[in-house]
């Protein structure tokens, strides 16, 4: 093993070190409430996890009361560590784009042209004739009519019952792998292969994470605006937002921004991940402009987003979502009135539920790091995270770009989000 960042450093990095001997903040925090000196620690330990063997380079970014306290660049930007990290580095954000899809989509329920419980095939006309499977095998399947139709909340909540793997609904889903959605051309096309393709299971009855619910969402957000995906984000959201460096594609100019993307090679060292995005980064993550997990972005443009739903839908005099809308996206979805036969909280923690674009913390407790009651947020599959604490007021950002591989026999680098949010958190005070 030749990376010699460990679970065990991790841990011991997490704990109060004697000194510091790490430079102060890049912007000074609120004296009454974050402690610079508390900050060190977060610095030292993100340092010490982007030196050889570690990660490649990390961006952090903590917000406090609709103010930036800590913005940091660490380690490097490419695979032979030959460029610093710098704080306006491009990262791919992948599933942290499910945020951004979930508020497109509640801007147009505001409008009256959504609502939440819209069947998608008053959107879809192709859903009109979706099917559950009942039985038999992928080359002669039994289907039946689904119990409940599917909602525009059930693809928010993940809860749509799609076939998308997953013990119990290989049949559907290898009906679903055989429609090959992820290669079509466009969101139209995307939708139309899986409108075909029946469901796995009835529409809300259980939480299955994954990528297909938001693409169809995509589409229905492109039919009710009227516009292409990419330009209402454009238009409603980046531009209004300022978020000048997020998008589904980097211009070719800013491409030296974006940060290699690495992965666990079979000797122990870090390679550049396979795919077109490891080759040519800033090109298009996808065929099509994918909701789920296309989107390049900065710690400071994200953190806009994140300011924004903080300050309940309004940033710099510019209204993207209501109060109301706002709590509703950061409310949990997932709990039922019968606890016996309701949806579990989610899949991951029983101490989480889920959002709309996002998980939210429903025991503190039990969640295994500090946070709050409450607190929103999500991650990407690259090694991004946020988390959205409404009861502090607090944003706190993570960007790197690693792609955890599965089990090989060979040891990965340590996930950071647990030890990262542990030292945002401590460094609060009175």
């Amino acid at each position: 093993m030749k990376h010699g960042f460990t679970i065990a450093a991790a841990v011991a990095l997490c704990l109060p070190w004697c000194g510091s001997g790490f430079a102060q903040p890049a912007s000074a925090p609120l004296a009454s409430a974050v402690s610079a000196e508390r900050l060190t620690r977060l610095h030292g330990f993100i340092e010490q996890a982007t030196q050889p063997g570690g990660y490649l380079g990390a961006v952090t970014l903590v917000v406090h009361r609709d103010r930036v306290v800590d913005l940091r660049a660490h380690g490097h930007r490419d695979l032979a560590r030959r460029e610093a990290m710098a704080p306006d580095a491009i990262f791919r954000i992948y599933s942290m784009s499910k945020t951004v899809a979930a508020i497109a989509a509640l801007m147009l329920v505001e409008e009256g042209r959504l609502n939440l419980d819209d069947p998608v095939a008053r959107h879809l006309p192709e859903f009109a004739a979706l099917q559950v499977l009942a039985g038999g095998s992928a080359d002669a399947p039994q289907l039946r009519a689904p119990r409940r139709p599917l909602t525009l909340r059930h693809l928010l909540t993940h809860t749509a019952g799609f076939g998308t793997g997953g013990e119990g609904i290989e049949v559907a889903s290898e009906l679903l792998r055989r429609a090959h959605p992820h290669g079509a051309a466009d969101l139209r096309d995307f939708a139309s292969r899986v409108a075909r393709v029946p469901l796995a299971i009835d529409p809300g009855s259980r939480f299955r994470y994954d990528g297909v619910q938001i693409e169809v969402l995509g589409r229905v957000i492109e039919v009710a605006s009227g516009v292409p995906l990419a330009a209402f984000l454009q238009q409603r959201l980046f531009g209004p937002l300022k978020m000048v460096d997020t998008g589904f594609e980097v211009p070719p100019a800013q491409r030296r921004r974006v940060v290699d993307i690495s992965t666990m090679g079979p000797q122990g060292q870090l390679v550049l991940a396979p795919g077109p995005s490891a080759a040519n980064p800033g090109a298009p993550l996808n065929r099509y402009p994918s909701g789920a997990g296309g989107l390049y972005s900065t710690a400071s443009d994200f953190a806009r987003l994140c300011r924004m739903l903080l300050a309940q839908g309004t940033l710099d005099g510019v209204t993207i979502l209501g109060r109301k809308t706002v709590e509703t996206m950061l409310d949990n979805h997932l709990w039922q009135t019968d606890p016996a036969g309701g949806l579990p909280p989610s899949r991951f923690t029983l101490a989480e539920g889920f959002g709309l674009g996002g998980s939210v913390v429903v025991d503190a407790a039990q969640r295994g790091r500090l946070t709050s009651l409450g607190a929103f947020g999500w991650s990407g599959a690259a090694s991004t995270y946020f988390t959205i604490d409404p009861k502090e007021q607090l944003a706190a950002i993570l960007l790197m770009q690693h792609l955890h591989s599965e089990p090989t026999g060979v040891p990965d680098l340590p996930k950071l989000s647990n030890p990262f949010y542990n030292l945002v958190y401590q460094a609060l005070i009175p």
